[in-house]
């Protein structure tokens, strides 16, 4: 991977394929190589293909005190390192988080955004405690039990239960993050600001894929966020859960295609 400094840290990413670049920005507790496989299908249309570790994981180093615009702020860095002035930015769980923190910051810099298992609201007062006890746990029992207990809430317990393999690849990698990443990590998103005005204003193509057994994005918040952006293309997956870029890859990968063809037609 390619690496640069941002904020006293290295920043790695990767960057294939030539055309207009599509941004693949990773979720909570995992790092580029969710994409492995699914980019695939973007570089066979001739696209570019820019994919990054988010600070503190994967090959990043850890920036202290970080928040969700300040790994919006590293996607910046990338995007200036390779003189990328506009780009379409799809983000999965915590990258949607960090795409729409990118929106409010450069939305001239982005031709579309896809929300995969996401939305733009902050985190209820529950949900911010559930994350502090996390970061308790993890500070009592280490990061690598946390993992090992959160991945297979990520996925419908039949596809948990016939397909060990994926989940095992993800705890494995995970646990070898720094606990102070994950930790600035659960910070991050405990902190983020209601970016729901953000998505209301955005002139361009928004992409929601959503799980129909997702139990990480409320229904709640997955059914309102819909009618916010003037342009919404809208995908519910039946049987799937948090993690659609594995569970029914080919699927997924045709709609994220399709969305970034509307984008720039």
């Amino acid at each position: 991977m390619k690496t640069l400094t941002f904020r006293g840290a290295k920043l790695a990413y990767d960057i294939e394929g030539k055309g207009f670049p599509v941004v693949l920005l990773h979720g909570f507790c995992a790092d580029s190589r969710l994409w492995e496989d699914f980019k695939q299908d973007l570089l066979e249309e001739h696209y570019r293909v820019v994919t990054i570790d988010l600070p503190g994981f994967g090959d990043s180093g850890v920036v202290s005190n970080v928040s969700i615009e300040i790994y919006a702020e590293a996607v910046l860095a990338v995007l200036e390192e390779k003189k990328l002035s506009e780009v379409i930015v799809i983000g999965h769980s915590m990258g949607g988080y960090t795409a729409l923190a990118l929106a409010a910051l450069a939305p001239e810099r982005l031709k579309g955004i896809g929300l995969f298992h996401s939305h733009p609201y902050a985190d209820t007062e529950e949900k911010k405690e559930a994350r502090h006890n996390q970061i308790s746990f993890i500070n009592r029992h280490g990061h690598q039990l946390y993992v090992k207990q959160l991945v297979p809430k990520l996925f419908p317990p039949t596809y948990a239960q016939t397909n060990p393999f994926d989940l095992d690849k993800i705890i494995h990698r995970a646990a070898r993050y720094p606990a102070e990443g994950i930790i600035e990590g659960l910070k991050a998103m405990a902190n983020r600001p209601n970016y729901a005005e953000t998505l209301s204003t955005f002139p361009k193509p928004v992409l929601f894929i959503i799980g129909e057994e997702d139990e990480a994005v409320p229904t709640e918040a997955s059914q309102q966020q819909l009618a916010l952006p003037a342009r919404a293309n809208i995908h519910v997956l039946e049987k799937v859960g948090h993690m659609g870029m594995i569970e029914t890859r080919r699927k997924t990968q045709l709609m994220v295609r399709q969305f970034v063809t509307y984008c720039l037609s």
